[in-house]
């Protein structure tokens, strides 16, 4: 796209243009692409550009908003150029250094939530692999009186977590530190919660370029067809669980009957999965009962 217009654009301009540049280049969705990327570049919600067509954008916001769009066309994720994403209503700060939060993983929120007789219980929960913390953080913004713990063996990942739970007022019930899975984590969890690398090294050309171009392979790809991590953790869960404590964890599509299988082999007493809104089985939870 060319920088160099000498006539001010309007919204409505800048709306048309960007969609017919991210039409023609086959972007999913350009419509909702261009209104994000447009209202970041005019510091204001999305509802505003259809209030307010006419508005004319000076030079410095014309700018930000091609670069942005630019930035589009060579399939980065709307998420990482702008920085944040949203989960279960809240705001995310992202980098490449974290995945996005994705709507599917919304499934192990509902999960956990329903199980949840007294949700005023001061409960101690425990995130493996926390990325962003979205998963940590939002149980903590639901759960008012529970306290969490949020690993992750990437620390530019943790700093992020850290800004998000600052962020949404949580950072004096929740802290995150640096480790691989449950390593010298203690015991005594109510819950242990997770969104594990689950694809296998095979599957990587069925991959969209936002996912493997923007995304950190470390949190993506896993050996044995995408187990391994299961099959690392999930023992060590088991162990350090309370007694009739929960393990939640995220499930990639066909997987979910391979990690019950794990999740019995460490003595836990395993519940149907639940299923994401495309029905596929999307949280795998067991109970720990001795």
């Amino acid at each position: 796209m060319e920088s160099n217009e000498q006539v001010q654009k309007t919204i409505a301009d800048c709306l048309k243009l960007g969609n017919e540049q991210l039409t023609a280049a086959e972007i999913e969705n350009p419509r909702l692409d261009v209104r994000l990327l447009l209202a970041e570049a005019l510091s204001v919600d999305t509802s505003y550009l259809f209030g307010y067509p006419e508005k004319l954008l000076n030079d410095g916001q014309f700018g930000h908003f091609l670069g942005m769009i630019n930035r589009r066309l060579k399939r980065e994720p709307v998420s990482k150029i702008i920085g944040r994403k949203e989960f279960w209503s809240l705001k995310f700060k992202v980098s490449r250094d974290t995945l996005d939060p994705r709507p599917d993983s919304e499934t192990l929120i509902e999960a956990v939530l329903e199980s949840l007789v007294d949700k005023t219980e001061a409960i101690k929960i425990l995130d493996l692999g926390t990325g962003t913390g979205c998963l940590l953080l939002t149980l903590l913004s639901e759960l008012q009186t529970a306290k969490g713990l949020g690993i992750d063996i990437s620390d530019r990942a943790l700093a992020i977590a850290k800004d998000n739970a600052e962020a949404l007022r949580l950072s004096d019930r929740v802290r995150f530190q640096l480790g691989n899975w449950c390593d010298g984590v203690g015991d005594g969890w109510d819950i242990i919660i997770s969104n594990p690398p689950y694809i296998g090294e095979d599957e990587k050309r069925a991959l969209s370029p936002e996912v493997l171009n923007y995304d950190p392979a470390l949190a993506l790809f896993a050996e044995n067809n995408g187990m391994k991590d299961y099959q690392t953790f999930i023992p060590q869960a088991a162990l350090i669980l309370k007694n009739n404590g929960m393990l939640v964890v995220e499930a990639g599509q066909g997987q979910a009957e391979a990690i019950n299988t794990l999740m019995r082999d460490a003595g836990l007493v395993v519940s149907a999965p639940k299923k994401d809104l495309g029905g596929i089985p999307r949280a795998c939870i067991a109970r720990k009962c001795i």
